[in-house]
C-alpha cells in the first residue's frame, strides 16, 4: 500500500511566467513620439540614462533614418520628437 502524502504528484503546476521587462529604447521611443517629444531630462528619468547615453540615442535615431524635430518648450527646455513620415515616403515605400 502506498502512502499518498508521501508520493510527489507529477502534476503540480508550473510557476507562472513572469512579465517581460520593457526596453530602455521602447520607454525612449514612446516619449519622442508624443506631440510636445522629450527632453533629456525625461529620457534620463524614465531610462536611467546619462545625458549623453540619450544624446547618443537620438543620433542613432538620426542615423537609421528617422527625422527629429528638435524645439523649444516655453519653458527654455529643448525638446526633441520624431517626425512623422512624409506621405510622399510612405506611397514610394507602398509601390
Amino acid at each position: 500500500m502506498t502512502d499518498t502524502a508521501t508520493t510527489t504528484s507529477s502534476t503540480a503546476a508550473a510557476p507562472a511566467p513572469t512579465p517581460r521587462r520593457i526596453s530602455n529604447t521602447t520607454l525612449v521611443t514612446k516619449l519622442l513620439t508624443r506631440a510636445r517629444g522629450a527632453t533629456i531630462a525625461e529620457m534620463q528619468e524614465v531610462s536611467s540614462w546619462q545625458p549623453h547615453s540619450a544624446r547618443a540615442f537620438l543620433s542613432g535615431l538620426r542615423k537609421a533614418g528617422r527625422t527629429l524635430v528638435k524645439e523649444e518648450r516655453k519653458s527654455g527646455e529643448t525638446s526633441y520628437r520624431i517626425a512623422a513620415a512624409p506621405l510622399s515616403t510612405i506611397s514610394e515605400a507602398s509601390e
